[in-house]
């Protein structure tokens, strides 16, 4: 059995990694959002393959896939990461008859994302009808608005619960509001606010129960998708480093080999507690919310210190537009940044305190 092929025998990552190596190799405006690419994923098994992921082959398959598309291009990164999301939330908490229908609109090219922010008073639904939904209200840092075709959102109900509704939104573009989307990373997500007041949906566009989408441990596991695309990213500067020092000569100064050294260090310990943390979420491991807390703070600190080694061995260069150092640093240094960090960790050493993890060596 070839070990590549991950559930139904299918190879979703090696066309990913070929469209990577494509994409390394030419010039492309990283502040504009990423159609092209984005229609060349859709033409992959990636597209739709992980909607179900179970521990093992899967969960590695999907982790793969989204360092791979972190490394050249973390706005394509996070609007892929945001569309498996989509998928994974109805399947887990739809109906059959959901199902079928998102498997129908995935394999027909749609984007899906969740937005789950909001401005105040955020974003309310309430009962018009027997079988009608009336939507109040907007939905912020909301990735690819204007260009997601089917937003699950998170909407407070008259009883204080909050519902799950999955939005077609090809007849709404329009609502999106990316004036505001003014940031000197990430830019090619177009993350801005959307109206989604007055639209009126039917019964069978709410997705699971009420609360549904809080439940633990996916709620604050899943994260470990996004910690892979920024892992990608740490990967993809250690790289463009490793290429600087050779070509220039400089990994011959001792002082730049031991920046280095500390940086792969670095970067490789982010690598395998991603890993875990990515079979403990698919797992649905008790340890897993924990896990995958701690996780983002140690992706943060290997990001961070990958990007301050960069500037620092490859100096001025570094900060030119056009390099793609410069452009993975701005992008990096935002996405970072989601979200509450400090918190994350806190939260992971609180669990840990609480209950003794090492208990009959349950780690190792």
């Amino acid at each position: 059995m070839d070990l590549r092929m991950g559930a139904f025998g299918i190879d979703s990552v090696t066309p990913v990694r070929a469209l990577v190596e494509q994409w390394e190799a030419e010039a492309w405006d990283q502040e504009a959002f990423p159609a092209p690419r984005l229609d060349a994923l859709r033409a992959t098994a990636a597209w739709t393959t992980f909607a179900e992921v179970s521990p093992g082959r899967d969960a590695q398959d999907l982790l793969d896939v989204l360092r791979l598309i972190g490394r050249v291009d973390l706005s394509l990164g996070r609007l892929f990461e945001g569309h498996v999301n989509g998928l994974q939330l109805v399947a887990t908490y739809g109906s059959d008859h959901q199902r079928t229908e998102m498997s129908r609109a995935s394999e027909a090219g749609a984007l899906f994302g969740v937005w789950a922010t909001e401005p105040m008073p955020g974003l309310r639904i309430t009962q018009i009808a027997e079988d009608a939904w009336r939507l109040e209200g907007r939905k912020s840092f909301a990735t690819g608005a204007g260009h997601v075709d089917r937003a699950l959102v998170t909407a407070l109900r008259d009883d204080g619960a909050k519902q799950l509704v999955s939005v077609d939104l090809t007849t709404e573009r329009h609502r999106a509001d990316v004036s505001g989307w003014r940031v000197r990373g990430m830019q090619g997500t177009i993350s801005g606010l959307f109206d989604f007041s007055g639209i009126t949906l039917r019964a069978d566009s709410l997705i699971g129960a009420p609360d549904d989408y809080q439940t633990e441990p996916r709620f604050s596991a899943g994260a470990w998708r996004f910690t892979a695309v920024q892992f990608g990213a740490v990967e993809g500067l250690a790289r463009h480093l490793r290429e600087h020092l050779v070509a220039t000569g400089k990994g011959g100064d001792p002082i730049q080999r031991a920046r280095f050294a500390s940086c792969v260090a670095g970067a490789r310990s982010a690598g395998e507690w991603v890993r875990r943390a990515a079979q403990l979420a698919e797992a649905q491991s008790d340890d897993a919310v924990p896990f995958v807390l701690m996780t983002r703070g140690i992706v943060e600190e290997a990001g961070l210190a990958m990007m301050d080694a960069a500037a620092r061995s490859v100096g001025t260069a570094s900060f030119f537009t056009g390099n793609p150092i410069d452009r993975i640093t701005r992008d990096l240094g935002l996405y970072l940044r989601q979200p509450v960090p400090d918190q994350a960790r806190d939260r992971a050493a609180a669990a840990w305190l609480e209950a003794d993890c090492w208990g009959e060596d349950p780690w190792w």
